[in-house]
């Protein structure tokens, strides 16, 4: 049922695989993690005897607080592995849960899975595999895979979790598969309905951003540690309908995106990973909107990076739209080194896959580089990294050419010179043509400084002379 990379390993490989990721207390990936979780469940099913005497030695204590889904996966060990307690199970409707925050709305449905994962293996009621183990690295489920999983629960008289079905059913978008439609209406479960109009209408809908402006004008740099410059440019999105078919935990994902809404405990969750992502494989906008103001304080604070993420965006099934660009202009000119070194790489992928929008993209460096909230020499750092990639050179140029005009109408005439060299190498590796007025007004001025030679250098490459 469950094949190729997230295939059950025997019990054996399973429990080195759970200790060495629970020692490691770091990130394993996403497939490692969703295989191993859904490992765990498929031989607590099966032989949950066997699953303790593999699994009843591996520690699950950390001297030092690991990775979130590490944490994830020695509570869903712990639970396989402890004795059975039928009364501590219940549907879980979350009736008593609190949101704490419109940032998280991710982490609160992957974390209903997990929750309802461990409670059903402390009652006794395991599961032969979850219906939301990917069917794709990026945390894509097919259609056809999750009515063939279904089908099978059929079978074997086992009802579905509502998180884990809810989950599954996020996981699934993109083109309509027929057949997959066709194959659920034959399906005997009581969720059959619901699971056919789901993959009927593909999955749930693209959200419509909005770019709201921070309101004000540019702070001047300060001294102070953490303090922010600049103004940001955020995303929202409007509801989505349908939330009430979903558990409890789900709903703050279905609610309206106000980005410009601080958190009311104080601080924005660190759910920027892979995990996130592929949470919504489909719906990279949704996730790049929700943690933009976290990509963000990487680049005008003393933020922490991402680079999972940003790649993980980059890589997604679905469209890229305005939040996922604004994520990546932020990063280009972050502060932590392997942040801008990834966003060089999700720029590079992005154009691979034909899914860049390099004026898009150019029109937001300019307009946070007036803001004041990118730092201009780190975005030229970064853009320069990114050029030196195979195929990088094209997407560099094709976002500088839209950003340059802007760019040199607010930078000072030292940063100029920076960027129009790189502009001028990278349009020379693109094979680049078609002359800029502002760039062949500046190479027109007399002297020699930096930035008359770089732009005499760039326009001779674009008109080719």
């Amino acid at each position: 049922m469950i094949e190729g990379e997230f295939d059950v390993p025997s019990a054996g490989v399973l429990a080195g695989e759970v200790a060495a990721v629970l020692a490691g207390r770091r990130d394993p990936g996403v497939v490692v993690y969703e295989r191993l979780l859904n490992a765990v469940a498929g031989h607590a099913y099966r032989d949950r005897e066997g699953l303790t005497a593999a699994l009843g030695g591996v520690p699950r204590e950390f001297a030092a607080r690991p990775h979130e889904v590490v944490g994830c996966l020695a509570a869903v060990v712990g639970a396989a592995v402890g004795p059975v307690d039928a009364g501590r199970y219940g549907e879980g409707t979350g009736a008593g849960w609190l949101e704490l925050c419109q940032h998280a709305a991710l982490d609160y449905v992957a974390g209903a899975r997990v929750d309802e994962l461990a409670g059903r293996l402390r009652a006794g009621e395991p599961v032969p595999f979850l219906l939301s183990v990917p069917s794709r690295p990026t945390g894509a489920v097919e259609p056809s895979d999750l009515v063939a999983r279904l089908a099978a629960y059929g079978r074997l008289g086992v009802r579905p979790g509502p998180a884990d079905l809810g989950l599954a059913l996020l996981r699934c978008g993109g083109p309509v598969d027929a057949a997959a439609v066709r194959a659920a209406e034959r399906l005997t479960l009581d969720e059959a309905p619901r699971v056919t109009a789901w993959l009927r209408r593909g999955g749930l809908p693209q959200p419509v951003g909005r770019r709201e402006r921070e309101a004000g004008e540019p702070q001047r740099p300060s001294r102070r540690r953490g303090a922010r410059i600049g103004r940001r440019v955020l995303v929202g999105h409007e509801v989505f309908e349908g939330r009430g078919e979903f558990p409890r935990r789900f709903w703050s994902l279905f609610r309206p995106f106000e980005p410009h809404i601080g958190c009311p405990h104080g601080s924005l969750p660190d759910g920027r990973d892979a995990h996130t992502v592929a949470t919504l494989p489909w719906h990279p906008e949704i996730s790049a909107a929700r943690l933009l103001a976290g990509v963000a304080s990487a680049a005008d604070q003393d933020g922490r990076g991402a680079p999972e993420f940003l790649e993980a965006l980059a890589a997604a099934e679905g469209p890229a739209g305005p939040a996922v660009h604004l994520a990546l202009a932020y990063a280009l000119a972050a502060v932590p080194d392997g942040e801008r070194a990834a966003a060089g790489r999700a720029l590079v992928l992005l154009a691979s896959r034909d899914r860049l929008d390099a004026r898009l993209l150019g029109g937001d460096l300019a307009e946070l580089v007036a803001l004041g909230t990118l730092k201009v020499p780190l975005l030229t750092e970064s853009l320069r990294t990114a050029a030196a990639l195979p195929c990088g050179a094209a997407a560099v140029w094709a976002v500088l050419a839209a950003a340059l005009p802007g760019l040199l109408a607010c930078v000072r005439p030292q940063a100029q010179g920076a960027l129009l060299a790189v502009a001028a190498d990278s349009a020379r590796l693109a094979g680049a043509r078609g002359a800029l007025p502002e760039v062949a007004a500046l190479a027109g001025r007399p002297g020699s400084s930096r930035l008359v030679t770089q732009a005499r250098r760039l326009n001779s490459v674009l008109t080719g002379a």
